[in-house]
């Protein structure tokens, strides 16, 4: 079996959301904690989190199990967070990389391990999350792909590779699993479920 990372981006400033979102309370824990629990509980070997605004604050809360990479340029968007992680990654032996996001809460650790064990059998193929029409994260890269992933910026992230439409994509229905938290609004109709 190969060996995973997980990589956790909680570097945003949740501008849409007023405030810290990584650390808004989501059942006994907050929303980034919650990511954190999940991805340690997988099949991964380590989990990696990438933190920017109110990294000081935040990393307070962070188990020592989780390493810490900070992203200085955070404010660049999205991309340039993955980009950072990867360039931490790669000095490392893992084969491939899970990257996930803070705010999915609905993503558990039985849809990780599905993304990992699909991984596996694909070895050389990046497994995305199917959101109907276009691919998304939580997604697996292999190492062939680092080198992409290190020259992303911007706030896209790694959406065009992944809605590239190659071969090379191999799309898992997320069904109900993906719900990103971006506003008040979203946080308040989680709490309700």
């Amino acid at each position: 079996m190969k060996s995973t990372a997980i990589l956790i981006l909680a570097a945003g400033s949740a501008s849409r959301m007023g405030k810290a979102k990584q650390l808004l309370p989501y059942n006994s824990s907050t929303l980034l904690g919650h990511a954190m629990m999940q991805a340690l509980a997988s099949k991964a070997e380590a989990v990696y989190c990438v933190l920017g605004a109110n990294a000081e604050v935040i990393e307070k809360g962070i188990p020592q199990k989780i390493h810490l990479i900070y992203n200085p340029d955070w404010g660049q968007g999205l991309g340039n967070s993955i980009a950072t992680g990867i360039k931490h990654l790669n000095n490392t032996h893992f084969d491939r990389v899970l990257v996930m996001l803070a705010d999915q809460p609905k993503i558990d650790t039985d849809y990780l391990n599905l993304l990992i064990d699909t991984a596996e059998v694909d070895d050389n193929k990046c497994i995305a999350s199917g959101y109907g029409i276009k691919n998304g994260v939580p997604a697996v890269f292999p190492r062939s792909y680092f080198e992409v992933l290190e020259e992303l910026s911007g706030d896209l992230g790694a959406r065009k590779l992944l809605n590239s439409g190659s071969d090379f994509v191999v799309s898992i229905d997320a069904k109900n699993k993906i719900q990103d938290i971006d506003t008040p609004e979203d946080y308040r109709l989680l709490l309700k479920k």
